[in-house]
Order: structure tokens, then C-alpha cells, then sequence
């Protein structure tokens, strides 16, 4: 069979997710990314002698990742290790409160007694509930193309298609938590999941339940030396398979004659290839890379896109106890935070605070006396009115002020400090308004909304990463490079993906 040529557009972990597959079936790879290198999102920065992962910080289904390794032909324990995070994280809530969360059903069972006795025996239950819908969707969701109908329309899958209202697409995610639980804090908890995908609990249907049956179910990992292991690990895979990683490369133009794609534009210079993989957020591709097709760019603007962020990289010269590997410090009104993130396109003005060190696992991350804080905040994605550097410091300020009435008078003890607003998201990575996740799950059809992965303009165009089926995180991005891989595979008239 004839060894056909492919450009992949960025180095994400979609993107290279499909380069190995597409290298292993015996493609011609060549992959360009615009920044000095591979990563896209997950990424990392050290500032003088502190560490920090810059995008995910837990990893959940690591399987997946072990499969891509199979199927390469590699051995993942000989490049990764996993480390399960016990807790899984640590809450704070608003009434001074706090709760360890853990994949360990025994613990989490003592945390709820001591925070909410009531609640002990709902919390099965809300797990027996969400496996259901584990069970019902996984496969369609999570692992099958499902904008593919040849593929949708399997056996396998009359099952699921046939009961479709067991997996809870009509109530929110916030509504069907609170028929389980009763204590606020715990709804609060697991509401937070929808922002796993960067969606608004109070709009997002209750489909994604399914999010913490898979954290608390299959459990939460940290890889060994942090998570940009992972892209060193799979950009090592993808050059012993062949793959031309050309970096510092930003691909200008997807080249086609308006009904095939035909390679892309680098730099000024034409890349023939007989298919492209975009790994690039799929409607910026359709704003700046793809030329004509107005109606198509047109339809995928209107589509909502998910959270940004606000990140605080602070290099922090004190030891913190009281903090575990993951923490979250919860806003004391969820619905107003997301309020006016998505409804008003506002900055909040109090919003929850995620605050992830890896230094608790790995001491080589900060001094011996200090600490790496990753902080995170929910921000909503870029709208006209936004000043960005002024809520830059205003939020500054506000976390700053909440950790310290916590007991974390950390302001006089920050050595080093890096901050990305969603400005600094759209870029650095070209994400679409700055969302971190793609397009928002706040609606109830939303995963049929959802960028297929086989283009709908362009035959021999595809697309892979956290904007396209099946989603955002790291094992989903990596799941939509296998089904782009696949897709591609058959096209060329084989069926080994």
C-alpha cells in the first residue's frame, strides 16, 4: 500500500496521539507546532528553582494511555509512572469546613460521616447512579465517533441509543446532585465536576454525572516528575516511529480547492500531504486557517465556548501542611460565580480557587523550604468590556485575601510569579476565545454539537484535541486522536485503529 502523506497541525496531545497511531499504520508524519515546543495546553515553566505544570494536573482513565503505548509497539512503565493521589483533593468550603475526597470508598465514606452523616448512604447511591450512566455511555461518548453514523448505528449500541434517558440528559447536573444529596457543600462538590469540562453546573446536563464515577470509581493520577512527562514521553514515541516534529513552525493555511484538503501552508512554503490532521482548536481553524466556507465558520461561532481561567504560577517560600496535592477552596455562591461567568461574561467576583502543588509529590519541584502553588481560577471566555490586565491584579488581590483569612498569609512569601489570563490562552494556543475546553456542555445536545472529528467541508480533513469529539482532558483528547487516526485509516482502505 502506498505510504500517503500527512500534516498534523499542532503538537497537543490529540495531535500526537494521532501522529503515532497514524506513523504506526506506516503513514508519512510530519507535525508542526507553532511554539519553540510540543505541549499545546499541557505544558510546563520553571522560574528560577521552582517547577510547574501549566494545563492538567490530574489524570484520570490512564489505560488510555497505556493502549496508545500498545498499540505503538512501546512499553509505558519504561518511560511513565503513575501515582495514585490519595486524597484525590482537599476541600474548603465557605462555613470553614473541610473535606478530604478519595477513590477509596472506605475513607470517602468516614470523610462524608464527619462532614455530613445524613448524607453517608446517598453518596452510594449517587455513585451507583452514575456508574448506570458509566455503563450506558461510555462507549458511545467517550470511545465511538459519534458523529459517524455507520458507527453509531452498531449493535452494540441499540442498547444505549434505545435508553438514552437513563443517562439523565434532561435534568442539570446541579438539579440531579441535589436529589442525592442534602448538606449544600457536598452539591457543591460534585456540581464541581461540570467544570471538568468547562461547563456550568447549572446549565450542563446531568449526562456528565458520569465525570466523578470515573475519578472516584477508577481514581486520580499524578505522573511522576509532573505531567509534562507525558508529552516528553509521547514525543519520544512519535520520533522512534518516524514522525517529523518540525517546532517553531505556525501553520498559516490549511491548502485545498474547496472540496479536498491537499496539505498546508508553513512559513510561506506549500507541505503537500494527502490528508491533514488538525490538532488545533477547530473553530479557529475554521476563522484562520481554512478560506471560504463562510456558512460552516459561521454556524461554529455561534456554538458557546467553555471556561477560561486565570492562572497564578507562584514560587512560594513556605511549607503548607494543611494542603494536600490538590486542593479547592469553593466560592460561597456557586450559582453567582457561574452566573456571571457565563451569563454576563464577568470576571467573578468571587471565585473558587484551585490550587495544585506538585512539589507534595515531587520534592525536586521547589526548594527544600518552599512550595510550587499552580493556582487556577474559573474566568469566563473573552467578551468586548473585559480589561484584562486590570482584573489581572484585582483577582490578584481577592485570592490573596481569601487564602490568608484561611491561615495561607502567603503575599510577602511569593519568590517568583507568572499569571495567564484567557487573553494569554487564545495566544499562546489559538483556543477559541480563550476557553480552555473548546465548547461549553451547556446544553442538552451539546455532545451531538460537538466538532465531529472527520471534517464536513473538506474530505481528507480531520481533527483531533479538546474542541472535537469526545471532549476535553487528558485521556478524551487523546481518545479523539485514535478516532481521527482511525477515520484516516480506513479512508486509505485500511481498518487497524
Amino acid at each position: 500500500m502506498e505510504n500517503k502523506k500527512v500534516a498534523v497541525i499542532g503538537g497537543g496531545l490529540g495531535a500526537l496521539s494521532g501522529a503515532i497511531r497514524l506513523a504506526r499504520l506506516g503513514f508519512s508524519v510530519q507535525l508542526f507546532e507553532k511554539n519553540p515546543k510540543v505541549g499545546g495546553k499541557v505544558n510546563e515553566v520553571v522560574l528560577e528553582n521552582y517547577r510547574f505544570d501549566t494545563g492538567a494536573s490530574l489524570l484520570t482513565m490512564p489505560f488510555v494511555i497505556d493502549e496508545l503505548f500498545d498499540f505503538a509497539g512501546f512499553k509505558r512503565s519504561d518511560y511513565l509512572d503513575f501515582v495514585s493521589i490519595d486524597p484525590i483533593c482537599r476541600y474548603f468550603f465557605s462555613d470553614d469546613s473541610e473535606m478530604d475526597a478519595s477513590a477509596d470508598k472506605a475513607k470517602m465514606r468516614i470523610a462524608i460521616q464527619q462532614l455530613s452523616p445524613d448524607d453517608v448512604e446517598a453518596y452510594e447511591q449517587f455513585l451507583n447512579y452514575a456508574e448506570q450512566i458509566h455503563t450506558l455511555a461510555s462507549e458511545i461518548f467517550m470511545f465511538t465517533p459519534i458523529h459517524e453514523f455507520r458507527k453509531l448505528m452498531k449493535p452494540r449500541h441499540f442498547q444505549t441509543l434505545f435508553r438514552l434517558h437513563q443517562i439523565d440528559p434532561f435534568r442539570t447536573v446541579h438539579q440531579s446532585v441535589s436529589r442525592f444529596f442534602s448538606d449544600p457543600r457536598l452539591i457543591q462538590l460534585f456540581d464541581r465536576y461540570a467544570t471538568y469540562n468547562g461547563s456550568d453546573p447549572f446549565q450542563a446536563p446531568a449526562t456528565l454525572n458520569i465525570i466523578p464515577y470515573v475519578e472516584y470509581a477508577l481514581g486520580g493520577y499524578y505522573i511522576k516528575g509532573g505531567i509534562y512527562r507525558l508529552i516528553d514521553a509521547l514525543a519520544a514515541v512519535a520520533c522512534g516511529l518516524g514522525v517529523q516534529i518540525h517546532t517553531s513552525a505556525k501553520v498559516e493555511k490549511i491548502c485545498h480547492d474547496g472540496k479536498r484538503a491537499s496539505g498546508v501552508l508553513v512559513n510561506g512554503e506549500k507541505i503537500e500531504a494527502d490528508y491533514v490532521l488538525c490538532g488545533a482548536d477547530a473553530i479557529v481553524a475554521h476563522d484562520e486557517l481554512i478560506d471560504g466556507h463562510q456558512n460552516r465558520r459561521e454556524r461554529l461561532n455561534r456554538l458557546e465556548p467553555s471556561l477560561s481561567g486565570m492562572v497564578f504560577l507562584w514560587g512560594v517560600r513556605a511549607k503548607h501542611p494543611k494542603l494536600a496535592h490538590h486542593n479547592i477552596v469553593f466560592s460561597s455562591d456557586y450559582d453567582a460565580e457561574f452566573e456571571q461567568i457565563f451569563k454576563r461574561q464577568q470576571v467573578p467576583d468571587e471565585p473558587t480557587i484551585y490550587i495544585a502543588i506538585t512539589s507534595k509529590a515531587d520534592a525536586s519541584h521547589a526548594p527544600v523550604d518552599g512550595e510550587n502553588w499552580f493556582v487556577l481560577l474559573n474566568m469566563p471566555y473573552l467578551a468586548s468590556g473585559q480589561i484584562w490586565e486590570k482584573e489581572k491584579d484585582r483577582m490578584r488581590s481577592v485570592v490573596l485575601d481569601k487564602l490568608k483569612r484561611l491561615g495561607f498569609d502567603i503575599e510577602d512569601r511569593i519568590e517568583v510569579e507568572q499569571i495567564y489570563t484567557p487573553e494569554d490562552f487564545s495566544q499562546l494556543y489559538a483556543s477559541n476565545r480563550g476557553s480552555i475546553y473548546g465548547i461549553s456542555s451547556n446544553s442538552k445536545t451539546t455532545a451531538f454539537k460537538r466538532i465531529p472529528n472527520r471534517s464536513r467541508i473538506l474530505d481528507r480533513l480531520y481533527f483531533a484535541g479538546g474542541s472535537v469529539h469526545p471532549g476535553g482532558g487528558i485521556p478524551l483528547v487523546i481518545l479523539s486522536g485514535k478516532m481521527a487516526a482511525a477515520l484516516m485509516a480506513e479512508d486509505r482502505g485500511s481498518n487497524l485503529c
